[in-house]
């Protein structure tokens, strides 16, 4: 009986499954920016290849780390209002680092640096992680779950497996949204 053994093993070890969503999972974070010089640059913004059960046992794995992300914004947040605009190691930034409110500073910020390490042990990506926090949190701030979306396409035709697409949800609407102020940013330049 297989009590207590859910997901799927999709002909790896262990290891080998890991392994793969932290890389699946990265790749499809980093392809919310986009980098049009790049050789392999992605087509479409925000939205991965794969198999349909590989996206399946995906899902959580991305969904959880965009909530760890979600998390440390409140921490991050608390900890702008002590923080300090002086420029590292100036006199200022000195007086600001043996004061109360470095301390106070260092206490609000401290959750939010624990799901950092946390995002990056499963993921082990930093350009990654930073745009896990910095881009998908603030994105995902209002929704309650339910971050990414699959969408069957089309049998490969080597082997007869389902491929589908795993997209982050909204993104398409506000990769739109970003082109149209471009193209009214440089309408107004010209």
């Amino acid at each position: 009986m297989r009590h207590l053994k859910r997901g799927r093993k999709l002909g790896r070890n262990a290891s080998h499954r890991h392994a793969m969503f932290r890389n699946m999972a990265a790749s499809l974070i980093r392809t919310v920016r986009i980098d049009e010089d790049a050789e392999n640059a992605p087509k479409v913004a925000g939205r991965i290849v794969t198999t349909v059960a590989k996206a399946k046992e995906l899902r959580p794995y991305v969904e959880k780390l965009i909530t760890l992300a979600k998390k440390a914004k409140p921490h991050e947040a608390r900890a702008e209002e002590f923080a300090t605009t002086a420029e590292r190691n100036s006199s200022e930034w000195k007086q600001w680092r043996e004061s109360e409110k470095w301390q106070q500073w260092a206490q609000a910020k401290a959750p939010a640096v624990d799901y950092r390490r946390r995002a990056f042990a499963l993921l082990r990506d930093q350009e990654a992680v930073e745009i896990l926090f910095d881009e998908l949190a603030d994105r995902f701030e209002d929704r309650q779950g339910g971050y990414t979306r699959i969408i069957r396409t089309r049998q490969r035709i080597g082997d007869g497996a389902e491929l589908c697409l795993l997209e982050l949800v909204d993104y398409t609407s506000i990769g739109a949204e970003v082109e149209d102020e471009v193209e009214t940013e440089e309408a107004n330049a010209e």
